[in-house]
């Protein structure tokens, strides 16, 4: 299908884009990998498009003070190939590296995956383990929102009228943790239909810090805290695993019904764990 008539504007500032956006049916374009299908099958018919690629620094990556800068414009293959993100910050590399085909990997970016929230996306497993925090700016001025109150449902985000994602804040992982991201994708999507990320650090014998993101499962990626306790209390692994989404509605489609993608979340989650553990020193 064609989309309908539209204007398009691509401004060269934050300050910019923030007037183009107020008021009527707008949206952002920031790589187009999502805006731009949905436009084709008029599942979105947005009056104006506001394209973000040519504002200056919005896709930059960059380390300052143990925290890794990610720009919402930086793509999934800027961040896969990073050198501060490879040496600083895996468990993102093998997420973006996850992420759909070559093409969707050089044109996504990380800004427009956030604020799209499909609920098979990569990162938000991912960012919810790493415990990153997303800034966000408007006319009206700047916040900083966890990675844990982002996504709020299927689709839906704490993004406010106005608003747009302008970076991505990342702790740098420390050279002792462990890290897997673990996916099980849609043969023709590539979308997860589960993924896991965890990380795990070790005292002696001991993990003394978990922390376990699960997309493609529920409406919107979560923590699995209760998967997260039993590790760091000394419970075994098959005892931790069994807990995750416990109290989550899984999605069913024709691909995946409910307890398959339960079934599958836990598979997945011992796997991503026992390579973090064996990764862990």
């Amino acid at each position: 299908m064609i989309p309908q008539e539209f204007d398009y504007s691509a401004p060269t500032s934050l300050h910019e884009a923030f007037a183009l956006i107020t008021g009527g049916e707008r949206k952002i374009l920031a790589g187009g990998m999502s805006l731009i299908p949905m436009m084709k099958l008029r599942l979105a018919a947005p009056e104006h498009v506001v394209d973000l690629g040519r504002i200056p620094g919005l896709n930059r990556i960059v380390e300052s003070g143990g925290t890794i800068r990610i720009g919402a414009t930086a793509t999934h293959h800027d961040i896969e190939t990073s050198s501060v993100i490879r040496a600083r910050c895996p468990l993102l590399v093998e997420a973006a590296s996850n992420i759909g085909d070559v093409q969707v990997r050089n044109r996504g970016t990380i800004g427009g995956s956030l604020a799209h929230a499909d609920p098979a996306a990569d990162y938000p497993a991912t960012l919810l383990a790493l415990e990153a925090q997303v800034h966000i700016a408007s006319a009206k001025g700047e916040r900083t929102v966890p990675a844990t109150d982002f996504f709020m449902d299927a689709f839906t985000t704490a993004l406010e009228p106005g608003e747009i994602v302008v970076e991505v804040a990342v702790p740098a992982e420390e050279s002792s943790e462990g890290y897997r991201y673990e996916k099980a994708p849609h043969p023709a999507s590539g979308f997860a239909i589960v993924g896991v990320a965890a990380r795990i650090k070790k005292s002696g014998a001991k993990i003394s810090m978990a922390r376990i993101g699960v997309t493609g499962m529920g409406a919107h990626a979560f923590r699995a805290l209760e998967a997260e306790r039993l590790l760091e209390s000394g419970a075994s692994v098959d005892q931790a695993v069994a807990t995750v989404g416990q109290a989550v509605e899984a999605n069913s489609d024709l691909y995946a019904s409910a307890g398959y993608r339960k079934h599958l979340a836990r598979v997945r989650a011992k796997r991503a764990i026992s390579v973090a553990l064996a990764r862990a020193s």
